[in-house]
């Protein structure tokens, strides 16, 4: 998922800033940074817009089949690449430059993206041109945000533009097909997905266990630049009620997995529902903002307890029965 990526690349940058003794609200913000650009490689999904166009209504699911097909004939290619990844960090963060050389260092940036552009345009034609032009456009826009609203400078954009873009296709590697990581050249790093179990569901439930990992991650990453810690309320442990789903629900595969995704996502969104949130009205502003943080951290994490509860309980029903 688009989320995954983007909490993989907040979970290291923010990490690693920290630990370099980034100041909080630097780390904070180099991590945020990061997610925001490993996001920008999925923007290739605008061409699956493509299939919907076509598509008979026979319900939701004939809309999504049309959709995720449409997606494949670009999908996790040329926005994918580990070549492409530095060139695109360094325009990024040329738009990044502020003061008397912003302006020339922006079109410098915006030669280099169209350099990019013109080579997937010759390379795939007006597919290329549409998506590349996506992906730089949404680039840009990121980096315009980092500009205005952040003390990052180039070179630390350059640094979190990168590990967003390179790390983003290492979370394709268990779901469909593997990305074109070397593109434009005609070679393949693995020749196809990397299957975590020759069981179809337990393939399904191993890729979204690295998929809670990740947050998982990004939580604790940021508990631990924040100062906080990660408190699991007692509720948490309902998950594990959700094994049973495993006698009225079909197995799921990452061909149907649908109701596998929702139904489990909901148990950990009614489970993280806070019953109270703080109401003090004495305090200082900033101890009320640190409460209510400190809230919101309690409720993702009972959340996220819950779900890897129903993970588990479903897993070892699958397994043994």
């Amino acid at each position: 998922m688009m989320l995954g990526h983007s909490l993989l690349a907040f979970a290291l940058v923010a990490t690693l800033a920290r630990a370099l003794d980034a100041p909080p609200r630097r780390a904070l913000a180099a991590g945020a940074a990061a997610g925001a650009f490993a996001a920008v490689p999925d923007v290739d999904m605008v061409y699956a817009l493509t299939g919907l166009a076509g598509a008979e209504f026979d319900g939701v699911f004939s809309l999504t089949t049309a959709f995720w097909s449409a997606s494949t004939v670009v999908h996790r290619s040329m926005t994918h690449s580990l070549v492409v990844a530095p060139v695109a960090a360094l325009a990024f963060a040329l738009v990044v430059v502020r003061g008397r050389h912003a302006s020339p260092t922006t079109v410098a940036g915006f030669v280099l993206l169209g350099g990019l552009t013109v080579v997937a345009t010759a390379l795939h034609g007006l597919l290329g041109l549409v998506v590349l032009a996506a992906f730089s456009l949404a680039g840009v826009a990121v980096a315009a945000v980092v500009r205005e609203h952040s003390r990052l400078d180039a070179r630390t954009t350059f640094a979190v533009a990168l590990a967003g873009l390179a790390s983003h296709p290492f979370g394709d590697l268990f779901t469909g097909e593997p990305p074109a990581m070397l593109w434009p050249l005609d070679a393949a790093v693995l020749p196809g997905r990397v299957a975590l179990s020759a069981d179809p569901t337990l393939h399904l439930l191993g890729a979204f266990a690295l998929e809670l990992a990740v947050v998982w991650a990004a939580l604790l990453a940021f508990c631990w630049v924040t100062a906080r810690r990660p408190r699991v309320k007692p509720r948490a442990m309902a998950g594990l009620a959700y094994g049973g789903v495993f006698f009225l629900l079909p197995p799921p595969t990452l061909d149907v997995s649908y109701h596998f995704v929702f139904s489990i996502l909901a148990v950990g969104t009614v489970l993280a529902v806070p019953v109270a949130a703080p109401s003090r009205t004495s305090v200082a502003i900033d101890t009320l903002r640190r409460s209510i943080a400190d809230h919101g951290v309690r409720s993702v994490t009972t959340g996220l307890a819950a779900m890897t509860l129903a993970l588990v309980a479903y897993g070892v029903l699958y397994v043994l029965v």
